[in-house]
């Protein structure tokens, strides 16, 4: 049974940093994407990054490029959000997700088979 655990939900002050990892079981991720999605209240899931290991390819939602980094660890099984100069707007539910093969487009929340309970972050102004 593949299982998504996300840590690393806090809150923090406009400007400050948070670190989320995502540990997979089950199964290893090693062609297909890993990513994060996010839901603030009374709002849609949306995409905010994903990490293709075979190339280590890294895509971003344009409000998150440069503040952000997604990585993985050299075992395929954790995936890890750097989240840097948060902002209030950044407050949000924060998923974990995995296709179990690799299809696009990345951003779609149709095309991942597996998700995690999610960890919230919350940005204090």
């Amino acid at each position: 049974q593949v299982q998504l655990v996300e840590s690393g939900g806090g809150l923090v002050q406009a400007g400050g940093s948070l670190r989320l990892s995502c540990a997979a079981s089950g199964r290893t991720f090693s062609s297909s994407a890993m990513s994060w999605f996010r839901q603030a209240p009374g709002k849609e899931r949306e995409f905010v990054a994903a990490h293709v290991w075979s190339g280590g390819i890294a895509y971003y939602t344009d409000s998150v490029k440069g503040r952000f980094i997604i990585s993985r660890d050299n075992t395929k099984t954790t995936v890890y959000l750097q989240m840097n100069s948060l902002k209030p707007e950044d407050t949000a539910v924060y998923y974990c997700a995995a296709q179990a093969f690799k299809r696009l487009p990345l951003t779609s929340i149709s095309e991942y088979d597996y998700w995690g309970r999610g960890t919230q972050v919350t940005v204090s102004s």
